[in-house]
C-alpha cells in the first residue's frame, strides 16, 4: 500500500520507469552498459516505491498512552523552552527520520486540534539545533483527556521540501489516524509537561503507531 501523497510522483516516476527502459533497449547497444542503466532506473524506481510505502498499522487507540507518530530513531530526550505556543519550558522528544524510513505522521494520540499552524523556512540537516526554529515545519497542539496539551512538529530537512499536514483546528482527531507526510524528510519532535517519563531512550528505534513514547 502506498501513500495518496506519493500517487503523482509514482505515477511519473513509472511513465519515466518503462520509457527509460525503451529508450535503452533501442540506443544502447553494448549490452553490459545497457544492463547497466536499465538496473539503475529500476533502483531508483524501487527507492521511490518504498519511500511513499504505508503500512497498515490499525490499532485500538488507547487514551493512557501517547505513540510514535513516525518510524525513525530517537535522537533526542530533554527538556527546552518551547517559544511558539506553550513559551514554557517542556519535555522534547525528537524522532529522527532517514531516506529509508516510512515518512507517513499519524496522531500520536487522540483529542482535540488546537493549535495548527505552518511555517515556511529554511532547509537546514535535521539534526541541527536550530531546525526546529528556523527549517519548513508544521507546529501542532493536541489536547488530550490523559495529558493535556501536546505539541508535535513535522520538520522539513536538507533533503525534505514539502510538508504535508492534514490537522486543522477545533477537529476531533483519532490516535494512529494519518495525520500528514514529510516528503523525502526529515524529523518530528514531541513537547510534553515536564516531569512526563518516557518509555524509549536515546538512539532506540521507534515504529509509529506501534513505539509507546510515553504510558500512563
Amino acid at each position: 500500500m502506498f501513500h495518496k501523497e506519493g500517487y503523482k510522483i509514482i505515477f511519473i516516476a513509472l511513465v519515466s520507469f518503462i520509457a527509460a527502459l525503451l529508450l535503452a533497449d533501442k540506443f544502447i547497444h553494448l549490452a553490459w552498459l545497457k544492463m547497466t542503466v536499465q538496473l539503475l532506473v529500476l533502483f531508483f524506481f524501487v527507492m521511490i516505491l518504498q519511500f511513499f510505502r504505508n503500512p497498515n498499522r490499525k490499532i485500538n487507540p488507547n487514551k493512557n498512552t501517547i505513540l510514535a507518530p513516525v518510524d525513525g530513531k530517537v535522537v533526542v530526550i530533554e527538556e527546552v523552552f518551547e517559544e511558539e505556543y506553550f513559551k514554557d519550558k517542556r519535555l522534547q522528544v525528537s524522532i529522527f527520520m532517514s531516506p529509508i524510513n516510512v515518512h507517513v505522521t499519524r496522531y500520536a494520540a487522540s483529542g482535540k486540534i488546537k493549535f495548527s499552524k505552518y511555517h515556511p523556512g529554511k532547509y537546514l540537516v535535521a539534526w541541527h539545533p536550530k531546525a526546529s526554529t528556523e527549517n519548513e515545519r508544521t507546529t501542532v497542539v493536541i489536547e488530550t483527556e490523559a495529558f493535556g496539551e501536546i505539541l508535535y512538529r513535522q520538520i522539513a530537512g536538507a533533503l525534505a521540501r514539502r510538508i504535508v499536514n492534514y490537522a486543522e483546528e477545533g477537529q476531533e482527531v483519532t490516535q494512529g489516524d494519518d495525520a500528514g507526510f514529510i516528503k523525502f524528510g526529515s524529523r518530528v519532535d514531541i513537547y510534553l509537561p515536564l516531569g512526563t517519563k518516557v518509555d524509549v531512550k536515546l538512539q532506540q528505534k521507534a515504529v509509529g503507531n506501534q513505539t509507546v513514547i510515553v504510558s500512563k
